[in-house]
């Protein structure tokens, strides 16, 4: 799960961004859900993920 306030675009970036810490050749992101939390008036989005790689 990854989240941001800015959009579903960039918390997929930041799940890509840490999967890509431990995990070599990711080939593709699967949305799960997403959900909106709002908190102070301000929306954050939250995304749940599948991350797909390749094993060599």
């Amino acid at each position: 799960m990854a989240s941001s306030v800015t959009g579903i675009e960039d918390a997929m970036q930041t799940t890509v961004t840490e999967c890509s810490k431990t995990v070599r050749n990711i080939d593709s992101v699967y949305v799960k859900d997403i959900k909106a939390l709002v908190k102070d008036n301000k929306i954050s989005r939250e995304v749940i993920c599948n991350v797909s790689f390749r094993v060599e």
